[in-house]
């Protein structure tokens, strides 16, 4: 029986993956089809970054709730009920055809989005641990990036061949398929006991997070993820963009440069949280290298101006690697820290700090592109952000090792 339960943690994390790609797929796969919805909607570049906004709004506040309620219910309900109101969601957002509407929809869908990446996170952490948790959380994590990359490859073909409303539908019909296998086939490890079940209280649950936030490893983690979570959806809704209407590259090409980035993301994921479970220098050194290295390259990306689809390809892989690779390491190190009957209420306060970025600096970049003509200075003021926090996050980590030696 031992044996069998040991042997089922792979299914646990190939459902988890799969249904974070699947509730990630239309979010994060959205940059790829940017192109055909500001043309048929006639939207601005702000303007389409506050739609992606619009699905992160909620998990602000959403993510604080959820992170409570992994830590009192059933991962298989809390993430799979999320999921499926990402997919209605979606599917409903296929039938509208104004502005206005679609920003509400996808402002609802952001109310089930608060549970997939917590979610998904705690139901992997509870069935790994020790030198196995950091690969196993970084091939769970990779399933952002690989619903991203799918999403990548089919919506815009979906989009031109039919409709944006038909991939709309797609996205929400591969969310639903999500929750369903989710919800049938997760279970609990049978060692884990909960604790009894009691009411969530939303004021004092907003405290506590507060009293967390004190502590100088979770004020790392706090900044170098909102630092790297600006970069990733800087980049994920308009780097294709970027490269269509900056570098000259046609909008297919540009998707599959974007295409490049999220599949290197998906081995950075994988790789950098494997090199955690076994880095010298601590768990959270790969963090540290991820903000030089989207220090270094954001820095360059302006300067790229070659349509040479060799050197372009390098250049995005190199991207992806480090500002979507980030993550595996950094909340592999999150749950690790966290006292285990309250992994959920510190990866759900952890990523409340992510959110705040991806509410804020899509429209962010899309406004200074359309006031300032270029994406250039968006990319290189998330460039100065990235290099200040490494400055401060390290030094602030030296400290904590010396306190504690």
């Amino acid at each position: 029986m031992k044996t069998l339960t040991k042997e089922y943690r792979w299914v646990i994390l190939a459902i988890a993956t799969l249904a974070q790609a699947c509730a990630c797929f239309f979010v994060q796969g959205f940059g790829a089809i940017a192109i055909h919805v500001k043309n048929e909607m006639s939207l601005s570049n702000w303007q389409i970054g506050i739609l992606v906004s619009a699905a992160q709004f909620i998990p602000l506040i959403g993510l604080l709730v959820a992170g409570e309620l992994l830590d009192k219910y059933s991962e298989r309900f809390v993430v799979g009920m999320g999921t499926v109101i990402v997919g209605v969601a979606l599917c409903g957002a296929a039938l509208v055809n104004s502005y206005t509407e679609l920003l509400i929809l996808l402002t609802i869908l952001g109310l089930g989005y608060s549970t997939a990446q917590p979610g998904g996170s705690k139901s992997v952490s509870n069935w790994f641990a020790g030198n196995q948790l950091g690969f196993a959380m970084g091939i769970r994590q990779a399933g952002l990036p690989l619903g991203g990359a799918i999403a990548a490859l089919s919506l815009p073909l979906i989009a031109t061949r039919y409709s944006i409303q038909a991939a709309f539908l797609t996205g929400g019909l591969v969310a639903l398929f999500g929750a369903t296998l989710f919800m049938l086939l997760y279970k609990s490890p049978e060692r884990q006991h909960r604790p009894p079940k009691k009411q969530v209280d939303l004021r004092s649950a907003i405290a506590s997070r507060f009293m967390m936030a004190k502590d100088p490893s979770m004020r790392n983690i706090m900044l170098s993820g909102a630092s790297l979570t600006a970069s990733q959806y800087a980049i994920s809704v308009f780097l294709a963009l970027y490269l269509h209407t900056s570098l000259g590259l046609d909008s297919f090409v540009a998707t599959t440069m974007f295409f490049v980035v999220l599949g290197a993301g998906i081995t950075g994921r994988i790789i950098l949280a494997a090199w955690s479970d076994r880095c010298k220098a601590g768990r959270y050194f790969p963090v540290l290298t991820c903000l030089g290295a989207v220090t270094v390259f954001l820095t360059l990306l302006p300067l790229l101006e070659t349509k040479n689809l060799a050197i372009v390809s390098v250049f995005m892989a190199l991207i992806g690697f480090f500002a979507y690779g980030w993550y595996g390491p950094w909340v592999a190190y999150v749950a690790e820290t966290a006292p285990a009957d309250r992994k959920g209420f510190a990866l759900g306060m952890a990523m409340t700090a992510n959110q705040i970025s991806v509410v804020l600096v899509p429209p962010i970049i899309g406004l200074s592109r359309d006031s300032l003509g270029t994406f250039a200075y968006g990319w290189g003021v998330l460039a100065i952000i990235s290099a200040i926090v490494l400055f401060i996050t390290s030094r602030r980590k030296k400290e904590i090792v010396m306190a504690s030696g």
